[in-house]
């Protein structure tokens, strides 16, 4: 009797990614497979399994890491499935959490991914990922400015030169600059330090005003809907909008407040064993520089709406920290809700009604945390 292959064999291919090589570890659904290195082309990868694994189904995957989503966008484009995975997500038995090597790394994704128990992340277009290179490129261009002004005054500090009063303050106005310039040092050394540094602080200070007008500019012009949406929001300006559009796309794509907070990194840590419960504070596994700025826009948001406003005073006695971050949840859950009802965000009202308990009246927006 003569028998028919019925089903299309399976290649799955776990690669440890790094700048200078790549190591691989091929496997099919039969067996183990093998491990080598090779130059870091995904055209050489190509060319090996089209020369020993023809007409396989193949399964690709890869750490999410440095070197971007170049490979996976080629890999895609040879038809193949192609995953980029978070580091956290592959797990490791017993001894294999404390011995690491690229080719164990890629045996382990190339396990876990034949047994379908890996998940890609969300890979931005290369509009979006273009932009966002821009957002973080102002963020780079924040730590250098705070750093430049923290070396001027510790060199005020250490030379014991005292502010006048009317600058000690964290806004430099240009009368504070112009009181920098003149300062006058016993020898010429200090002043050339000085001057070196005021130097590197205003081209920081140009280059972060330019870059963040270009941002602005840029997501009032092409995403200028969802950027309108976002501002209608008490807290969130132009530029926690820009990076809201940035860092999470367009937010229709969460299911709802949970799966979003829990990729911002606003979602509890829980921990139960029995009868014990307890909450263990803001998940570690999170996109810190968009959580930071939510938390920011919260102090704003309790300014400017009186119910956010309300809603914090509902908690006082508790740790300031904490209250702040339950803002923030809430924030992010109004911020889901305009994009997803695309109507435009209306600061709430407080009416006293006549049994003396506070109701939040929303006039466009109804939104539940």
């Amino acid at each position: 009797m003569n028998t028919q292959q019925t089903a299309c064999p399976k290649l799955y291919i776990g690669i440890d990614i790094h700048k200078r090589s790549w190591k691989v570890h091929c496997a099919t659904d039969l067996f183990a497979g093998k491990s080598f290195s090779m130059s870091p082309d995904p055209k050489q990868l190509h060319s090996y399994v089209s020369k020993h694994f023809k007409k396989y189904e193949v399964t690709v995957a890869y750490e999410a890491g440095c070197c971007g989503y170049h490979a996976h966008r080629c890999f895609e484009g040879y038809g193949w499935r192609s995953l980029v995975v978070n580091t956290a997500d592959i797990h490791r038995k017993g001894k294999e959490k404390h011995t690491k090597t690229d080719k164990i790394d890629a045996q382990l994704i190339a396990r876990e991914l034949k047994d379908n128990r890996l998940q890609s992340i969300i890979v931005p277009d290369r509009k979006r990922e273009e932009l966002r290179s821009l957002f973080r490129r102002r963020n780079d261009l924040v730590k250098d400015f705070r750093r430049v002004k923290s070396y001027i005054k510790m060199q005020l500090l250490y030379f014991g030169i005292r502010e006048p009063e009317e600058f000690d303050n964290d806004h430099w106005s240009h009368k504070y600059r112009n009181w920098l310039d003149d300062i006058i040092f016993e020898y010429p050394t200090a002043k050339a330090t000085l001057e070196s540094r005021m130097r590197f602080f205003r081209f920081v200070d140009q280059e972060l005003r330019d870059v963040s007008t270009q941002l602005r500019r840029y997501c009032k012009v092409n995403y200028k809907k969802d950027y309108l949406l976002l501002r209608s929001i008490p807290g969130i300006g132009g530029i926690v909008a820009c990076g809201i559009l940035c860092e999470l796309g367009d937010l229709r794509r969460f299911n709802n407040i949970k799966h979003l907070a829990g990729y911002v990194g606003l979602a509890p840590s829980m921990y139960q064993s029995g009868n014990s419960q307890r909450t263990m504070g803001m998940t570690p596994r999170a996109n810190r520089l968009l959580r930071s700025y939510f938390v920011e826009a919260s102090w704003q948001a309790i300014r400017a709406d009186p119910v956010m406003q309300a809603y914090y005073r509902k908690h006082q006695g508790k740790n300031v920290k904490s209250i702040i971050v339950k803002v923030a949840r809430k924030l992010l859950s109004r911020t889901l809700a305009v994009i997803k009802t695309e109507v435009p965000y209306t600061i709430g009202v407080i009416v006293d009604e006549p049994v003396k308990v506070n109701h939040v009246r929303r006039m466009k927006v109804s939104i539940a945390n």
